[in-house]
């Protein structure tokens, strides 16, 4: 029997000696019956920044590509190894709206899952509020994001997010208020 997710088989053979003898133990650990070799599935890290304009508007892209493809996001993504959490919203935020995070401040975090490719992969998705140079020059520059959008607190439907746990990151900002924005 192999790793089962949504989708099927995944993980069958063992990194280490190639046996067909992976079985899950408990929720998060593989283990190959064959040689003892462990492999524990824990959360990746990933950020998302608050971006927001002069006008309190919300920095909000929407998806290009699956998951959650036409659904509402925050620039960010996954820290790459040997990145804080810091270095790597300041790369995705570079990277996908062409914007220099210059001050951050953490907001929270939230787990979550990531559904790619038929494997669910555990997220720990970590938020902060961003400023950022120049806000008119923001455009999606990857092609994993359709477009850039400006929302004003009113507008902003959680529900429209590809993943709750950055929809309640949004409503944990919106909460706080106007005076602990800055």
């Amino acid at each position: 029997m192999a790793f089962e997710a949504e989708s099927g088989r995944v993980f069958r053979y063992c990194p280490k000696c190639g046996a067909a003898a992976l079985r899950m133990v408990g929720g998060k650990l593989l283990r190959c019956e064959a040689c003892g070799f462990e492999f524990y599935l824990n959360a990746a890290a990933a950020v998302a920044g608050v971006i927001v304009d002069g006008q309190g508007r919300l920095l909000i892209t929407v998806r290009g590509k699956e998951p959650g493809k036409g659904k509402w996001d925050l620039p960010g993504g996954f820290v790459d190894p040997g990145e804080s959490a810091e270095e790597a919203l300041q790369r995705e935020v570079r990277e996908e709206v062409g914007l220099e995070v210059t001050a951050m401040r953490y907001l929270g975090s939230h787990p979550n899952t990531y559904d790619y490719m038929g494997v669910r992969y555990s997220t720990m998705d970590m938020g902060f509020v961003c400023r950022v140079t120049d806000l008119s020059q923001a455009a999606a520059r990857e092609s994993d994001i359709e477009a850039v959008l400006f929302k004003h607190p009113g507008d902003i439907d959680p529900a429209r997010f590809a993943f709750r746990s950055l929809a309640r990151l949004v409503e944990r900002y919106l909460a706080e208020g106007k005076d602990a924005r800055t």
